[in-house]
């Protein structure tokens, strides 16, 4: 009889791959197969760039940016977070960036009448129909949560839920306006901006975000534009919001602000006018005035929440906890042992998990 010999088998791939390596790298290839489209509007033209393809029965995810952005230095650090893959493969991914603000803009010339926020809301109409979303969840910062909240005002069918950074929906009293031209009176556009977008300590630490904004604004050869639409923030209406009242948003809301952020207190308000039981506060600790650019990780996980809360994706494992691979959203775990592994964002509130998710 022939002696038996050991042959060693290797394979050039493994026949079962991992579903969450599988899902971030089905991502990754939607996200870098990017979409672009010139929307012209009443408003000004739009600058909008699509990720991924619609998926039938679910949401758009919309995203506008703040002052002195556009929608890559205001989300790409976001969107471009390892477990975020996870969450919008799921979905199309819309960003939006206000006329003039985009990558590689014209300069507006002198004496341009640029869109109120009222008017940039509507034009996300436009940019919807010509796209054929039926329905949104939008994601703002700063200006660009105002439009969106203004937006669902007026068109509160088509937006299934929220997220809002460093949302102020109040109008500039008089005192704030004073102060603002006195301001302009000594300080540049570009320092405005700043002041507007981080908090007093991250500029006085001159941190390093801080550095690549001051830089990216001083090289800028479309400041003025930045300007009109940072004019045009600091002479927005009221979104007379009122708990209980005709004026609120009746969808899920998740309202994020970072920690002695310049906006902290607008986003304390905002809450106090908001239904609490359609409303989430996350106050971010560490993270400045631009935690979708300081934290995305902390933001990521509340987000993964958020539209797991909706009914979208219900069962997301989460690799990085110490459990050994439990669901987050196993119908066979109780309430009370799924709000025990909610995560803390760092000092701030915690996001309360679901009783139920459908499938």
């Amino acid at each position: 009889m022939a002696e038996l010999q050991e042959v060693q088998i290797t394979e050039d791939k493994t026949l079962l791959q991992d579903p969450l390596k599988a899902a971030e790298l089905a991502a990754r290839i939607l996200l870098e197969q990017e979409q672009k489209h010139s929307i012209e509007t009443p408003y000004g033209v739009a600058q909008v760039t699509i990720h991924g393809t619609p998926k039938p029965k679910r949401p758009a995810i919309v995203t506008f940016h703040d002052v002195g952005l556009n929608h890559k230095t205001c989300f790409e650090t976001l969107f471009n977070y390892e477990d975020m893959y996870e969450i919008v493969k799921n979905f199309v991914v819309c960003h939006i960036d206000a006329p003039g603000q985009e990558e590689g803009a014209a300069a507006f010339p002198a004496g341009y009448q640029y869109a109120s926020l009222d008017q940039l809301a509507e034009m996300i109409t436009c940019v919807l129909q010509y796209l054929n979303f039926g329905s949104i969840i939008g994601i703002g910062v700063g200006a660009g949560a105002y439009v969106l909240a203004r937006y669902t005002l007026n068109h509160p069918d088509s937006v299934e839920g929220l997220v809002l950074v460093n949302i102020d929906p109040n109008a500039k009293g008089w005192m704030d306006w004073a102060a603002h031209k006195l301001t302009g009176l000594t300080s540049s556009p570009s320092e405005m901006i700043l002041a507007h977008l981080f908090s007093s300590e991250e500029i006085s630490n001159n941190t390093e975000t801080v550095r690549q904004y001051k830089e990216s604004l001083a090289n800028s050869n479309i400041l003025g534009n930045h300007q009109l639409y940072f004019n045009s923030y600091n002479n927005r209406r009221d979104l007379n919001l009122e708990r209980g009242g005709d004026v609120t948003l009746k969808c899920p809301v998740m309202l994020v602000v970072g920690d002695q952020a310049p906006h902290e207190d607008a986003v304390v308000e905002c809450n106090a006018k908001l239904d609490p039981t359609q409303t989430s506060f996350l106050k971010m600790a560490d993270s400045g005035g631009q935690p979708q650019i300081t934290q995305p990780g902390k933001l990521t996980e509340a987000f993964k929440y958020f539209v797991q809360g909706m009914g979208y994706i219900p069962h997301v494992l989460d690799k990085k906890r110490s459990l050994g691979g439990v669901l987050l959203h196993d119908p066979s775990l109780t309430l009370s042992h799924r709000l025990s592994l909610q995560c803390s964002f760092g000092g701030g509130e915690s996001l309360p998990l679901p009783d139920h998710v459908p499938e």
